[in-house]
Formats: C-alpha cells, structure tokens, sequence
C-alpha cells in the first residue's frame, strides 16, 4: 500500500495534513502486518480502506479510521494497536 497516495486519497474526508499522514502510516502498517488479510482474506487495498471509512460516522479521518479498527477489535481480535492516538499538527 502506497502510503503517500493513501494519505492523499484520505482528503475527501477533511482534516489537517498531519492527521492524514498519521492515518495513511497506521493503514500502511495494518497492510504489512498481514492481520486485516489474515482475519478477513481480503488484501487492504486503498479501495477497501475509503470505502470502509465512508461508512464510519461522519467525524474526522482519525475518528473514522479509530471506528474502523474498533469494528475489527471486536470482531476479531488484535485491531487495537492500529489505532491513531495523536499526530503533530
């Protein structure tokens, strides 16, 4: 997963540069660890990721990216770590 197009791609969904960075990096390394495919046998493309996050509730890309990972937290187990607690601005 190309971070730098993912952060990109995350603009539909407002916020400051940082908070995308921070939400791109976190996607990244959700692809590399392999877990999301594990759990769900499907890879974690950047389509896969807008489209989960366009059905989190409207809030920034962190708030929808953090109610994402809660989602697969409870459904599988492991998701936590992935989530964005803070980014510089």
């Amino acid at each position: 997963m190309n971070r730098d197009r993912v952060r990109g791609a995350l603009s539909e969904f407002g916020g400051g540069d940082a908070e995308r960075r921070a939400v791109a990096r976190a996607a990244g390394d959700l692809a590399d660890s392999g877990r999301y495919e594990a759990a769900t046998g499907r890879e974690l493309t950047a389509a896969e990721l807008l489209e989960h996050l366009r059905d989190a509730p409207e809030e920034s890309v962190a708030s929808r990216w953090n109610w994402w990972m809660g989602s697969l937290d409870l459904a599988y187990g492991g998701f936590g770590e992935f989530q964005v607690r803070r980014w510089r601005a």
